[in-house]
């Protein structure tokens, strides 16, 4: 199942069909899952509409630790020895692959996290200590095309990174060059850290779509619509996707006193994908990504600290997980391909009201978080309106008057979020 960029430059295809991006961050499943836990994993994240899997390659720094941990190199003190991989560990992975594989999932492989390369926020954090030699690459590099390419995946050539030097730039280079001569029919593309804006120009002309993160700090919630409209606005065209918003029942970065909800991992999505990341979006649950069991150790003053998990099997049940499928099953019951943001339709609203149209102008799609009152500077006369009420998922009939060519929506009885479905009759 192959995974392409369409014609438009702004959306995915898989085997020459429209395909959203519709991503669970499984990250330490590779380290971290047994294979009986993956299958209830796998058959969980089917059902909610999931078509993709975000995963580490190499062992991520901040998981869940227990007597399960299965790695690809031998450790002492802290420290991995790169200089030999552990056949096991990527023939696990491969067969975790295949089960994924053959229940229809996209795979999207990090090819190196943040805190393998030097001079990143990460590896810094972590005293460079487990920095991967960059005379072993072309031995890793190998392995990971030779186990993973048949699976047609995304490879993330890097993983939550900044660029704050030139050797971080060149490592990634070295990596991009490998993956282009020996996997060059595989989409390549670079996973940033939470709030990066800048992405240097020789990554840029490497990108086969972007991949922005909004991130987990409460106090920056406007970066879910504020980083998809300044890609968005780039010269050069790229599927967009938020490929890390806020996790569900996620502590707040730097052990900030409280836990995104429901509501706000809801918001975070229907904000990107309205704003400029219509390529897809990513779901994210505290607890799943890390694989926290009852016998495991969450690193909870390792990264951006955040507070403890609930166990896998309960992170597996938040219902935030099914409002992202609902995100794609609307899109695709309109027959939505592509979303071109249109906030100028709105009156003197607030920015966090979101607004795409359909390319023909056929769909409008209108988010507000918050109840109120908006002005359209369009008359909706002809259209057939639907008020969805995001909580609930019920419809609700819309109060609205259209005077001097706007169209008024009144206050609705929705408590938290809805949108409103504006479309041309068939």
């Amino acid at each position: 199942m192959r995974v392409t960029v369409n014609q438009n430059q702004r959306t995915l295809l898989r085997d020459g069909t429209h395909f959203f991006y519709l991503a669970d961050t499984c990250w330490s499943a590779f380290t971290s899952i047994r294979e009986e836990e993956w299958m209830t994993y796998l058959e969980k994240r089917k059902t909610q509409g999931f078509n993709t899997l975000q995963i580490n390659i190499l062992p991520q720094w901040d998981r869940s630790r227990g007597t399960f941990d299965k790695l690809p190199f031998s450790k002492k003190n802290g420290v991995y020895d790169f200089k030999e991989l552990d056949d096991s560990y990527f023939e696990r992975a491969k067969k975790l692959c295949k089960i994924a594989d053959d229940r229809g999932f996209t795979l999207a492989l990090v090819v190196l996290w943040s805190n393998y390369v030097e001079g990143t926020w990460a590896s810094n954090l972590d005293r460079r200590k487990n920095v991967f030699p960059r005379e072993y690459f072309e031995n890793y590099f190998k392995k990971v095309i030779d186990t993973f390419d048949s699976f047609s995946p995304i490879y993330f050539i890097a993983g939550d990174t900044d660029f704050p030097e030139k050797e971080t730039i060149d490592t990634y280079l070295e990596a991009f060059d490998y993956f282009e001569k020996h996997s060059p029919n595989t989409l390549k593309t670079v996973h940033i850290k939470g709030r990066q804006e800048e992405i240097p120009e020789e990554i840029l002309r490497r990108l086969d779509l972007l991949l922005y993160q909004s991130g987990h700090n409460r106090s920056f919630l406007n970066m879910p619509y504020y980083l998809a409209e300044q890609f968005y606005k780039m010269e050069r065209k790229l599927p967009i996707v938020n490929s890390e918003p806020c996790y569900e029942q996620m502590g707040y970065a730097r052990r900030e006193y409280g836990r995104f909800k429901q509501l706000d991992v809801r918001q975070a999505a229907w904000q990107s994908v309205l704003s400029g990341a219509c390529a897809g979006i990513t779901y994210g649950a505290h607890g799943v990504w890390s694989w926290h069991g009852m016998n495991t150790n969450f690193a909870e003053n390792t990264g951006e600290a955040f507070d403890t998990p609930m166990y896998w099997q309960e992170a597996l049940q938040l219902p935030g997980a099914f409002d992202y499928g609902f995100i794609k099953g609307i899109l695709q019951m309109n027959q939505i391909d592509e979303l071109i943001p249109n906030n100028q339709l709105l009156v003197g609203a607030n920015e966090q009201i979101r607004v795409a149209s359909s390319k023909q102008q056929k769909h409008h799609l209108i988010y507000i978080p918050s109840n109120t009152t908006i002005r359209v500077s369009a008359d909706f006369s002809d259209f057939e309106i639907y008020l969805i009420d995001l909580k609930t998922k019920n419809l609700l009939e819309p109060t609205f008057v259209v005077k001097n060519g706007e169209t008024i929506f009144k206050i609705h009885s929705g408590q938290e979020d809805v949108l409103l479905l504006v479309k041309k009759p068939s």
